[in-house]
């Protein structure tokens, strides 16, 4: 008796699930098709039923953060982008920049865990990080309250400020200065959004 389409749905999930946190954890080349597929409590025949290769499940790994892990992660943060404003962006950028978030490999954004495999990696799973780093630069151009250049400019640079300062902090081996870099830009990212205050 064939599978419904409900419990294909929910098996491909599981499967995109566990590739992300073995991406996560590993990068694209250390982690087998065998290795996915016994994290996802499955048998190695079954993967091509879901995906045509490991690159386009990887591709669907990055794009499942947004409304996956990193809708969870968002909510467990008090942060609800329907309602975006100043204090709902200070409050993305703080949690996003947390020593916790650091500490959460499995459960790391992808733009964090993962740019140098992206660099390499096939344009479709480039446009799929690129759309993580889109949504994060709309959530906070809203949340700046104010339509222009300038906003958008202040948008990207928070951007870049929490990614950027983020994946430094992953790869430094000196905790000190890896907990420096990281409040460094918390701070600068909070001046950001006092000066757009002011001009507000």
């Amino acid at each position: 008796m064939p599978y419904s389409d409900d419990h294909k749905r929910q098996t491909r999930a599981k499967i995109v699930e566990s590739a992300r946190v073995l991406f996560n954890r590993h990068g694209f080349d250390g982690v087998t098709i065998d290795a996915l597929m016994e994290a996802a409590g499955l048998t190695r025949g079954g993967f091509y039923n879901h995906f045509k290769s490991k690159d386009a499940l990887y591709s669907e790994a990055v794009s499942s953060f947004l409304m996956g892990r990193g809708a969870e992660w968002r909510a467990d943060a008090g942060i609800d982008p329907s309602r975006p404003d100043p204090d709902m962006t200070r409050q993305m950028i703080q949690s996003y920049l947390s020593n916790e978030h650091l500490g959460d490999l499995d459960g790391q954004c992808p733009m964090i865990a993962l740019p140098s495999d992206v660099a390499r990696a096939s344009p479709a799973v480039q446009e799929s990080y690129q759309k993580l780093l889109t949504s994060m630069v709309g959530l906070f151009e809203t949340g700046l309250d104010e339509q222009g250049c300038e906003t958008r400019q202040n948008a990207l640079s928070l951007a870049a400020l929490c990614v950027g300062g983020m994946i430094l902090a992953r790869t430094l081996p000196d905790a000190d200065l890896a907990s420096e870099i990281r409040v460094a830009a918390l701070q600068t990212a909070d001046r950001i959004m006092q000066n757009q205050a002011t001009r507000m």
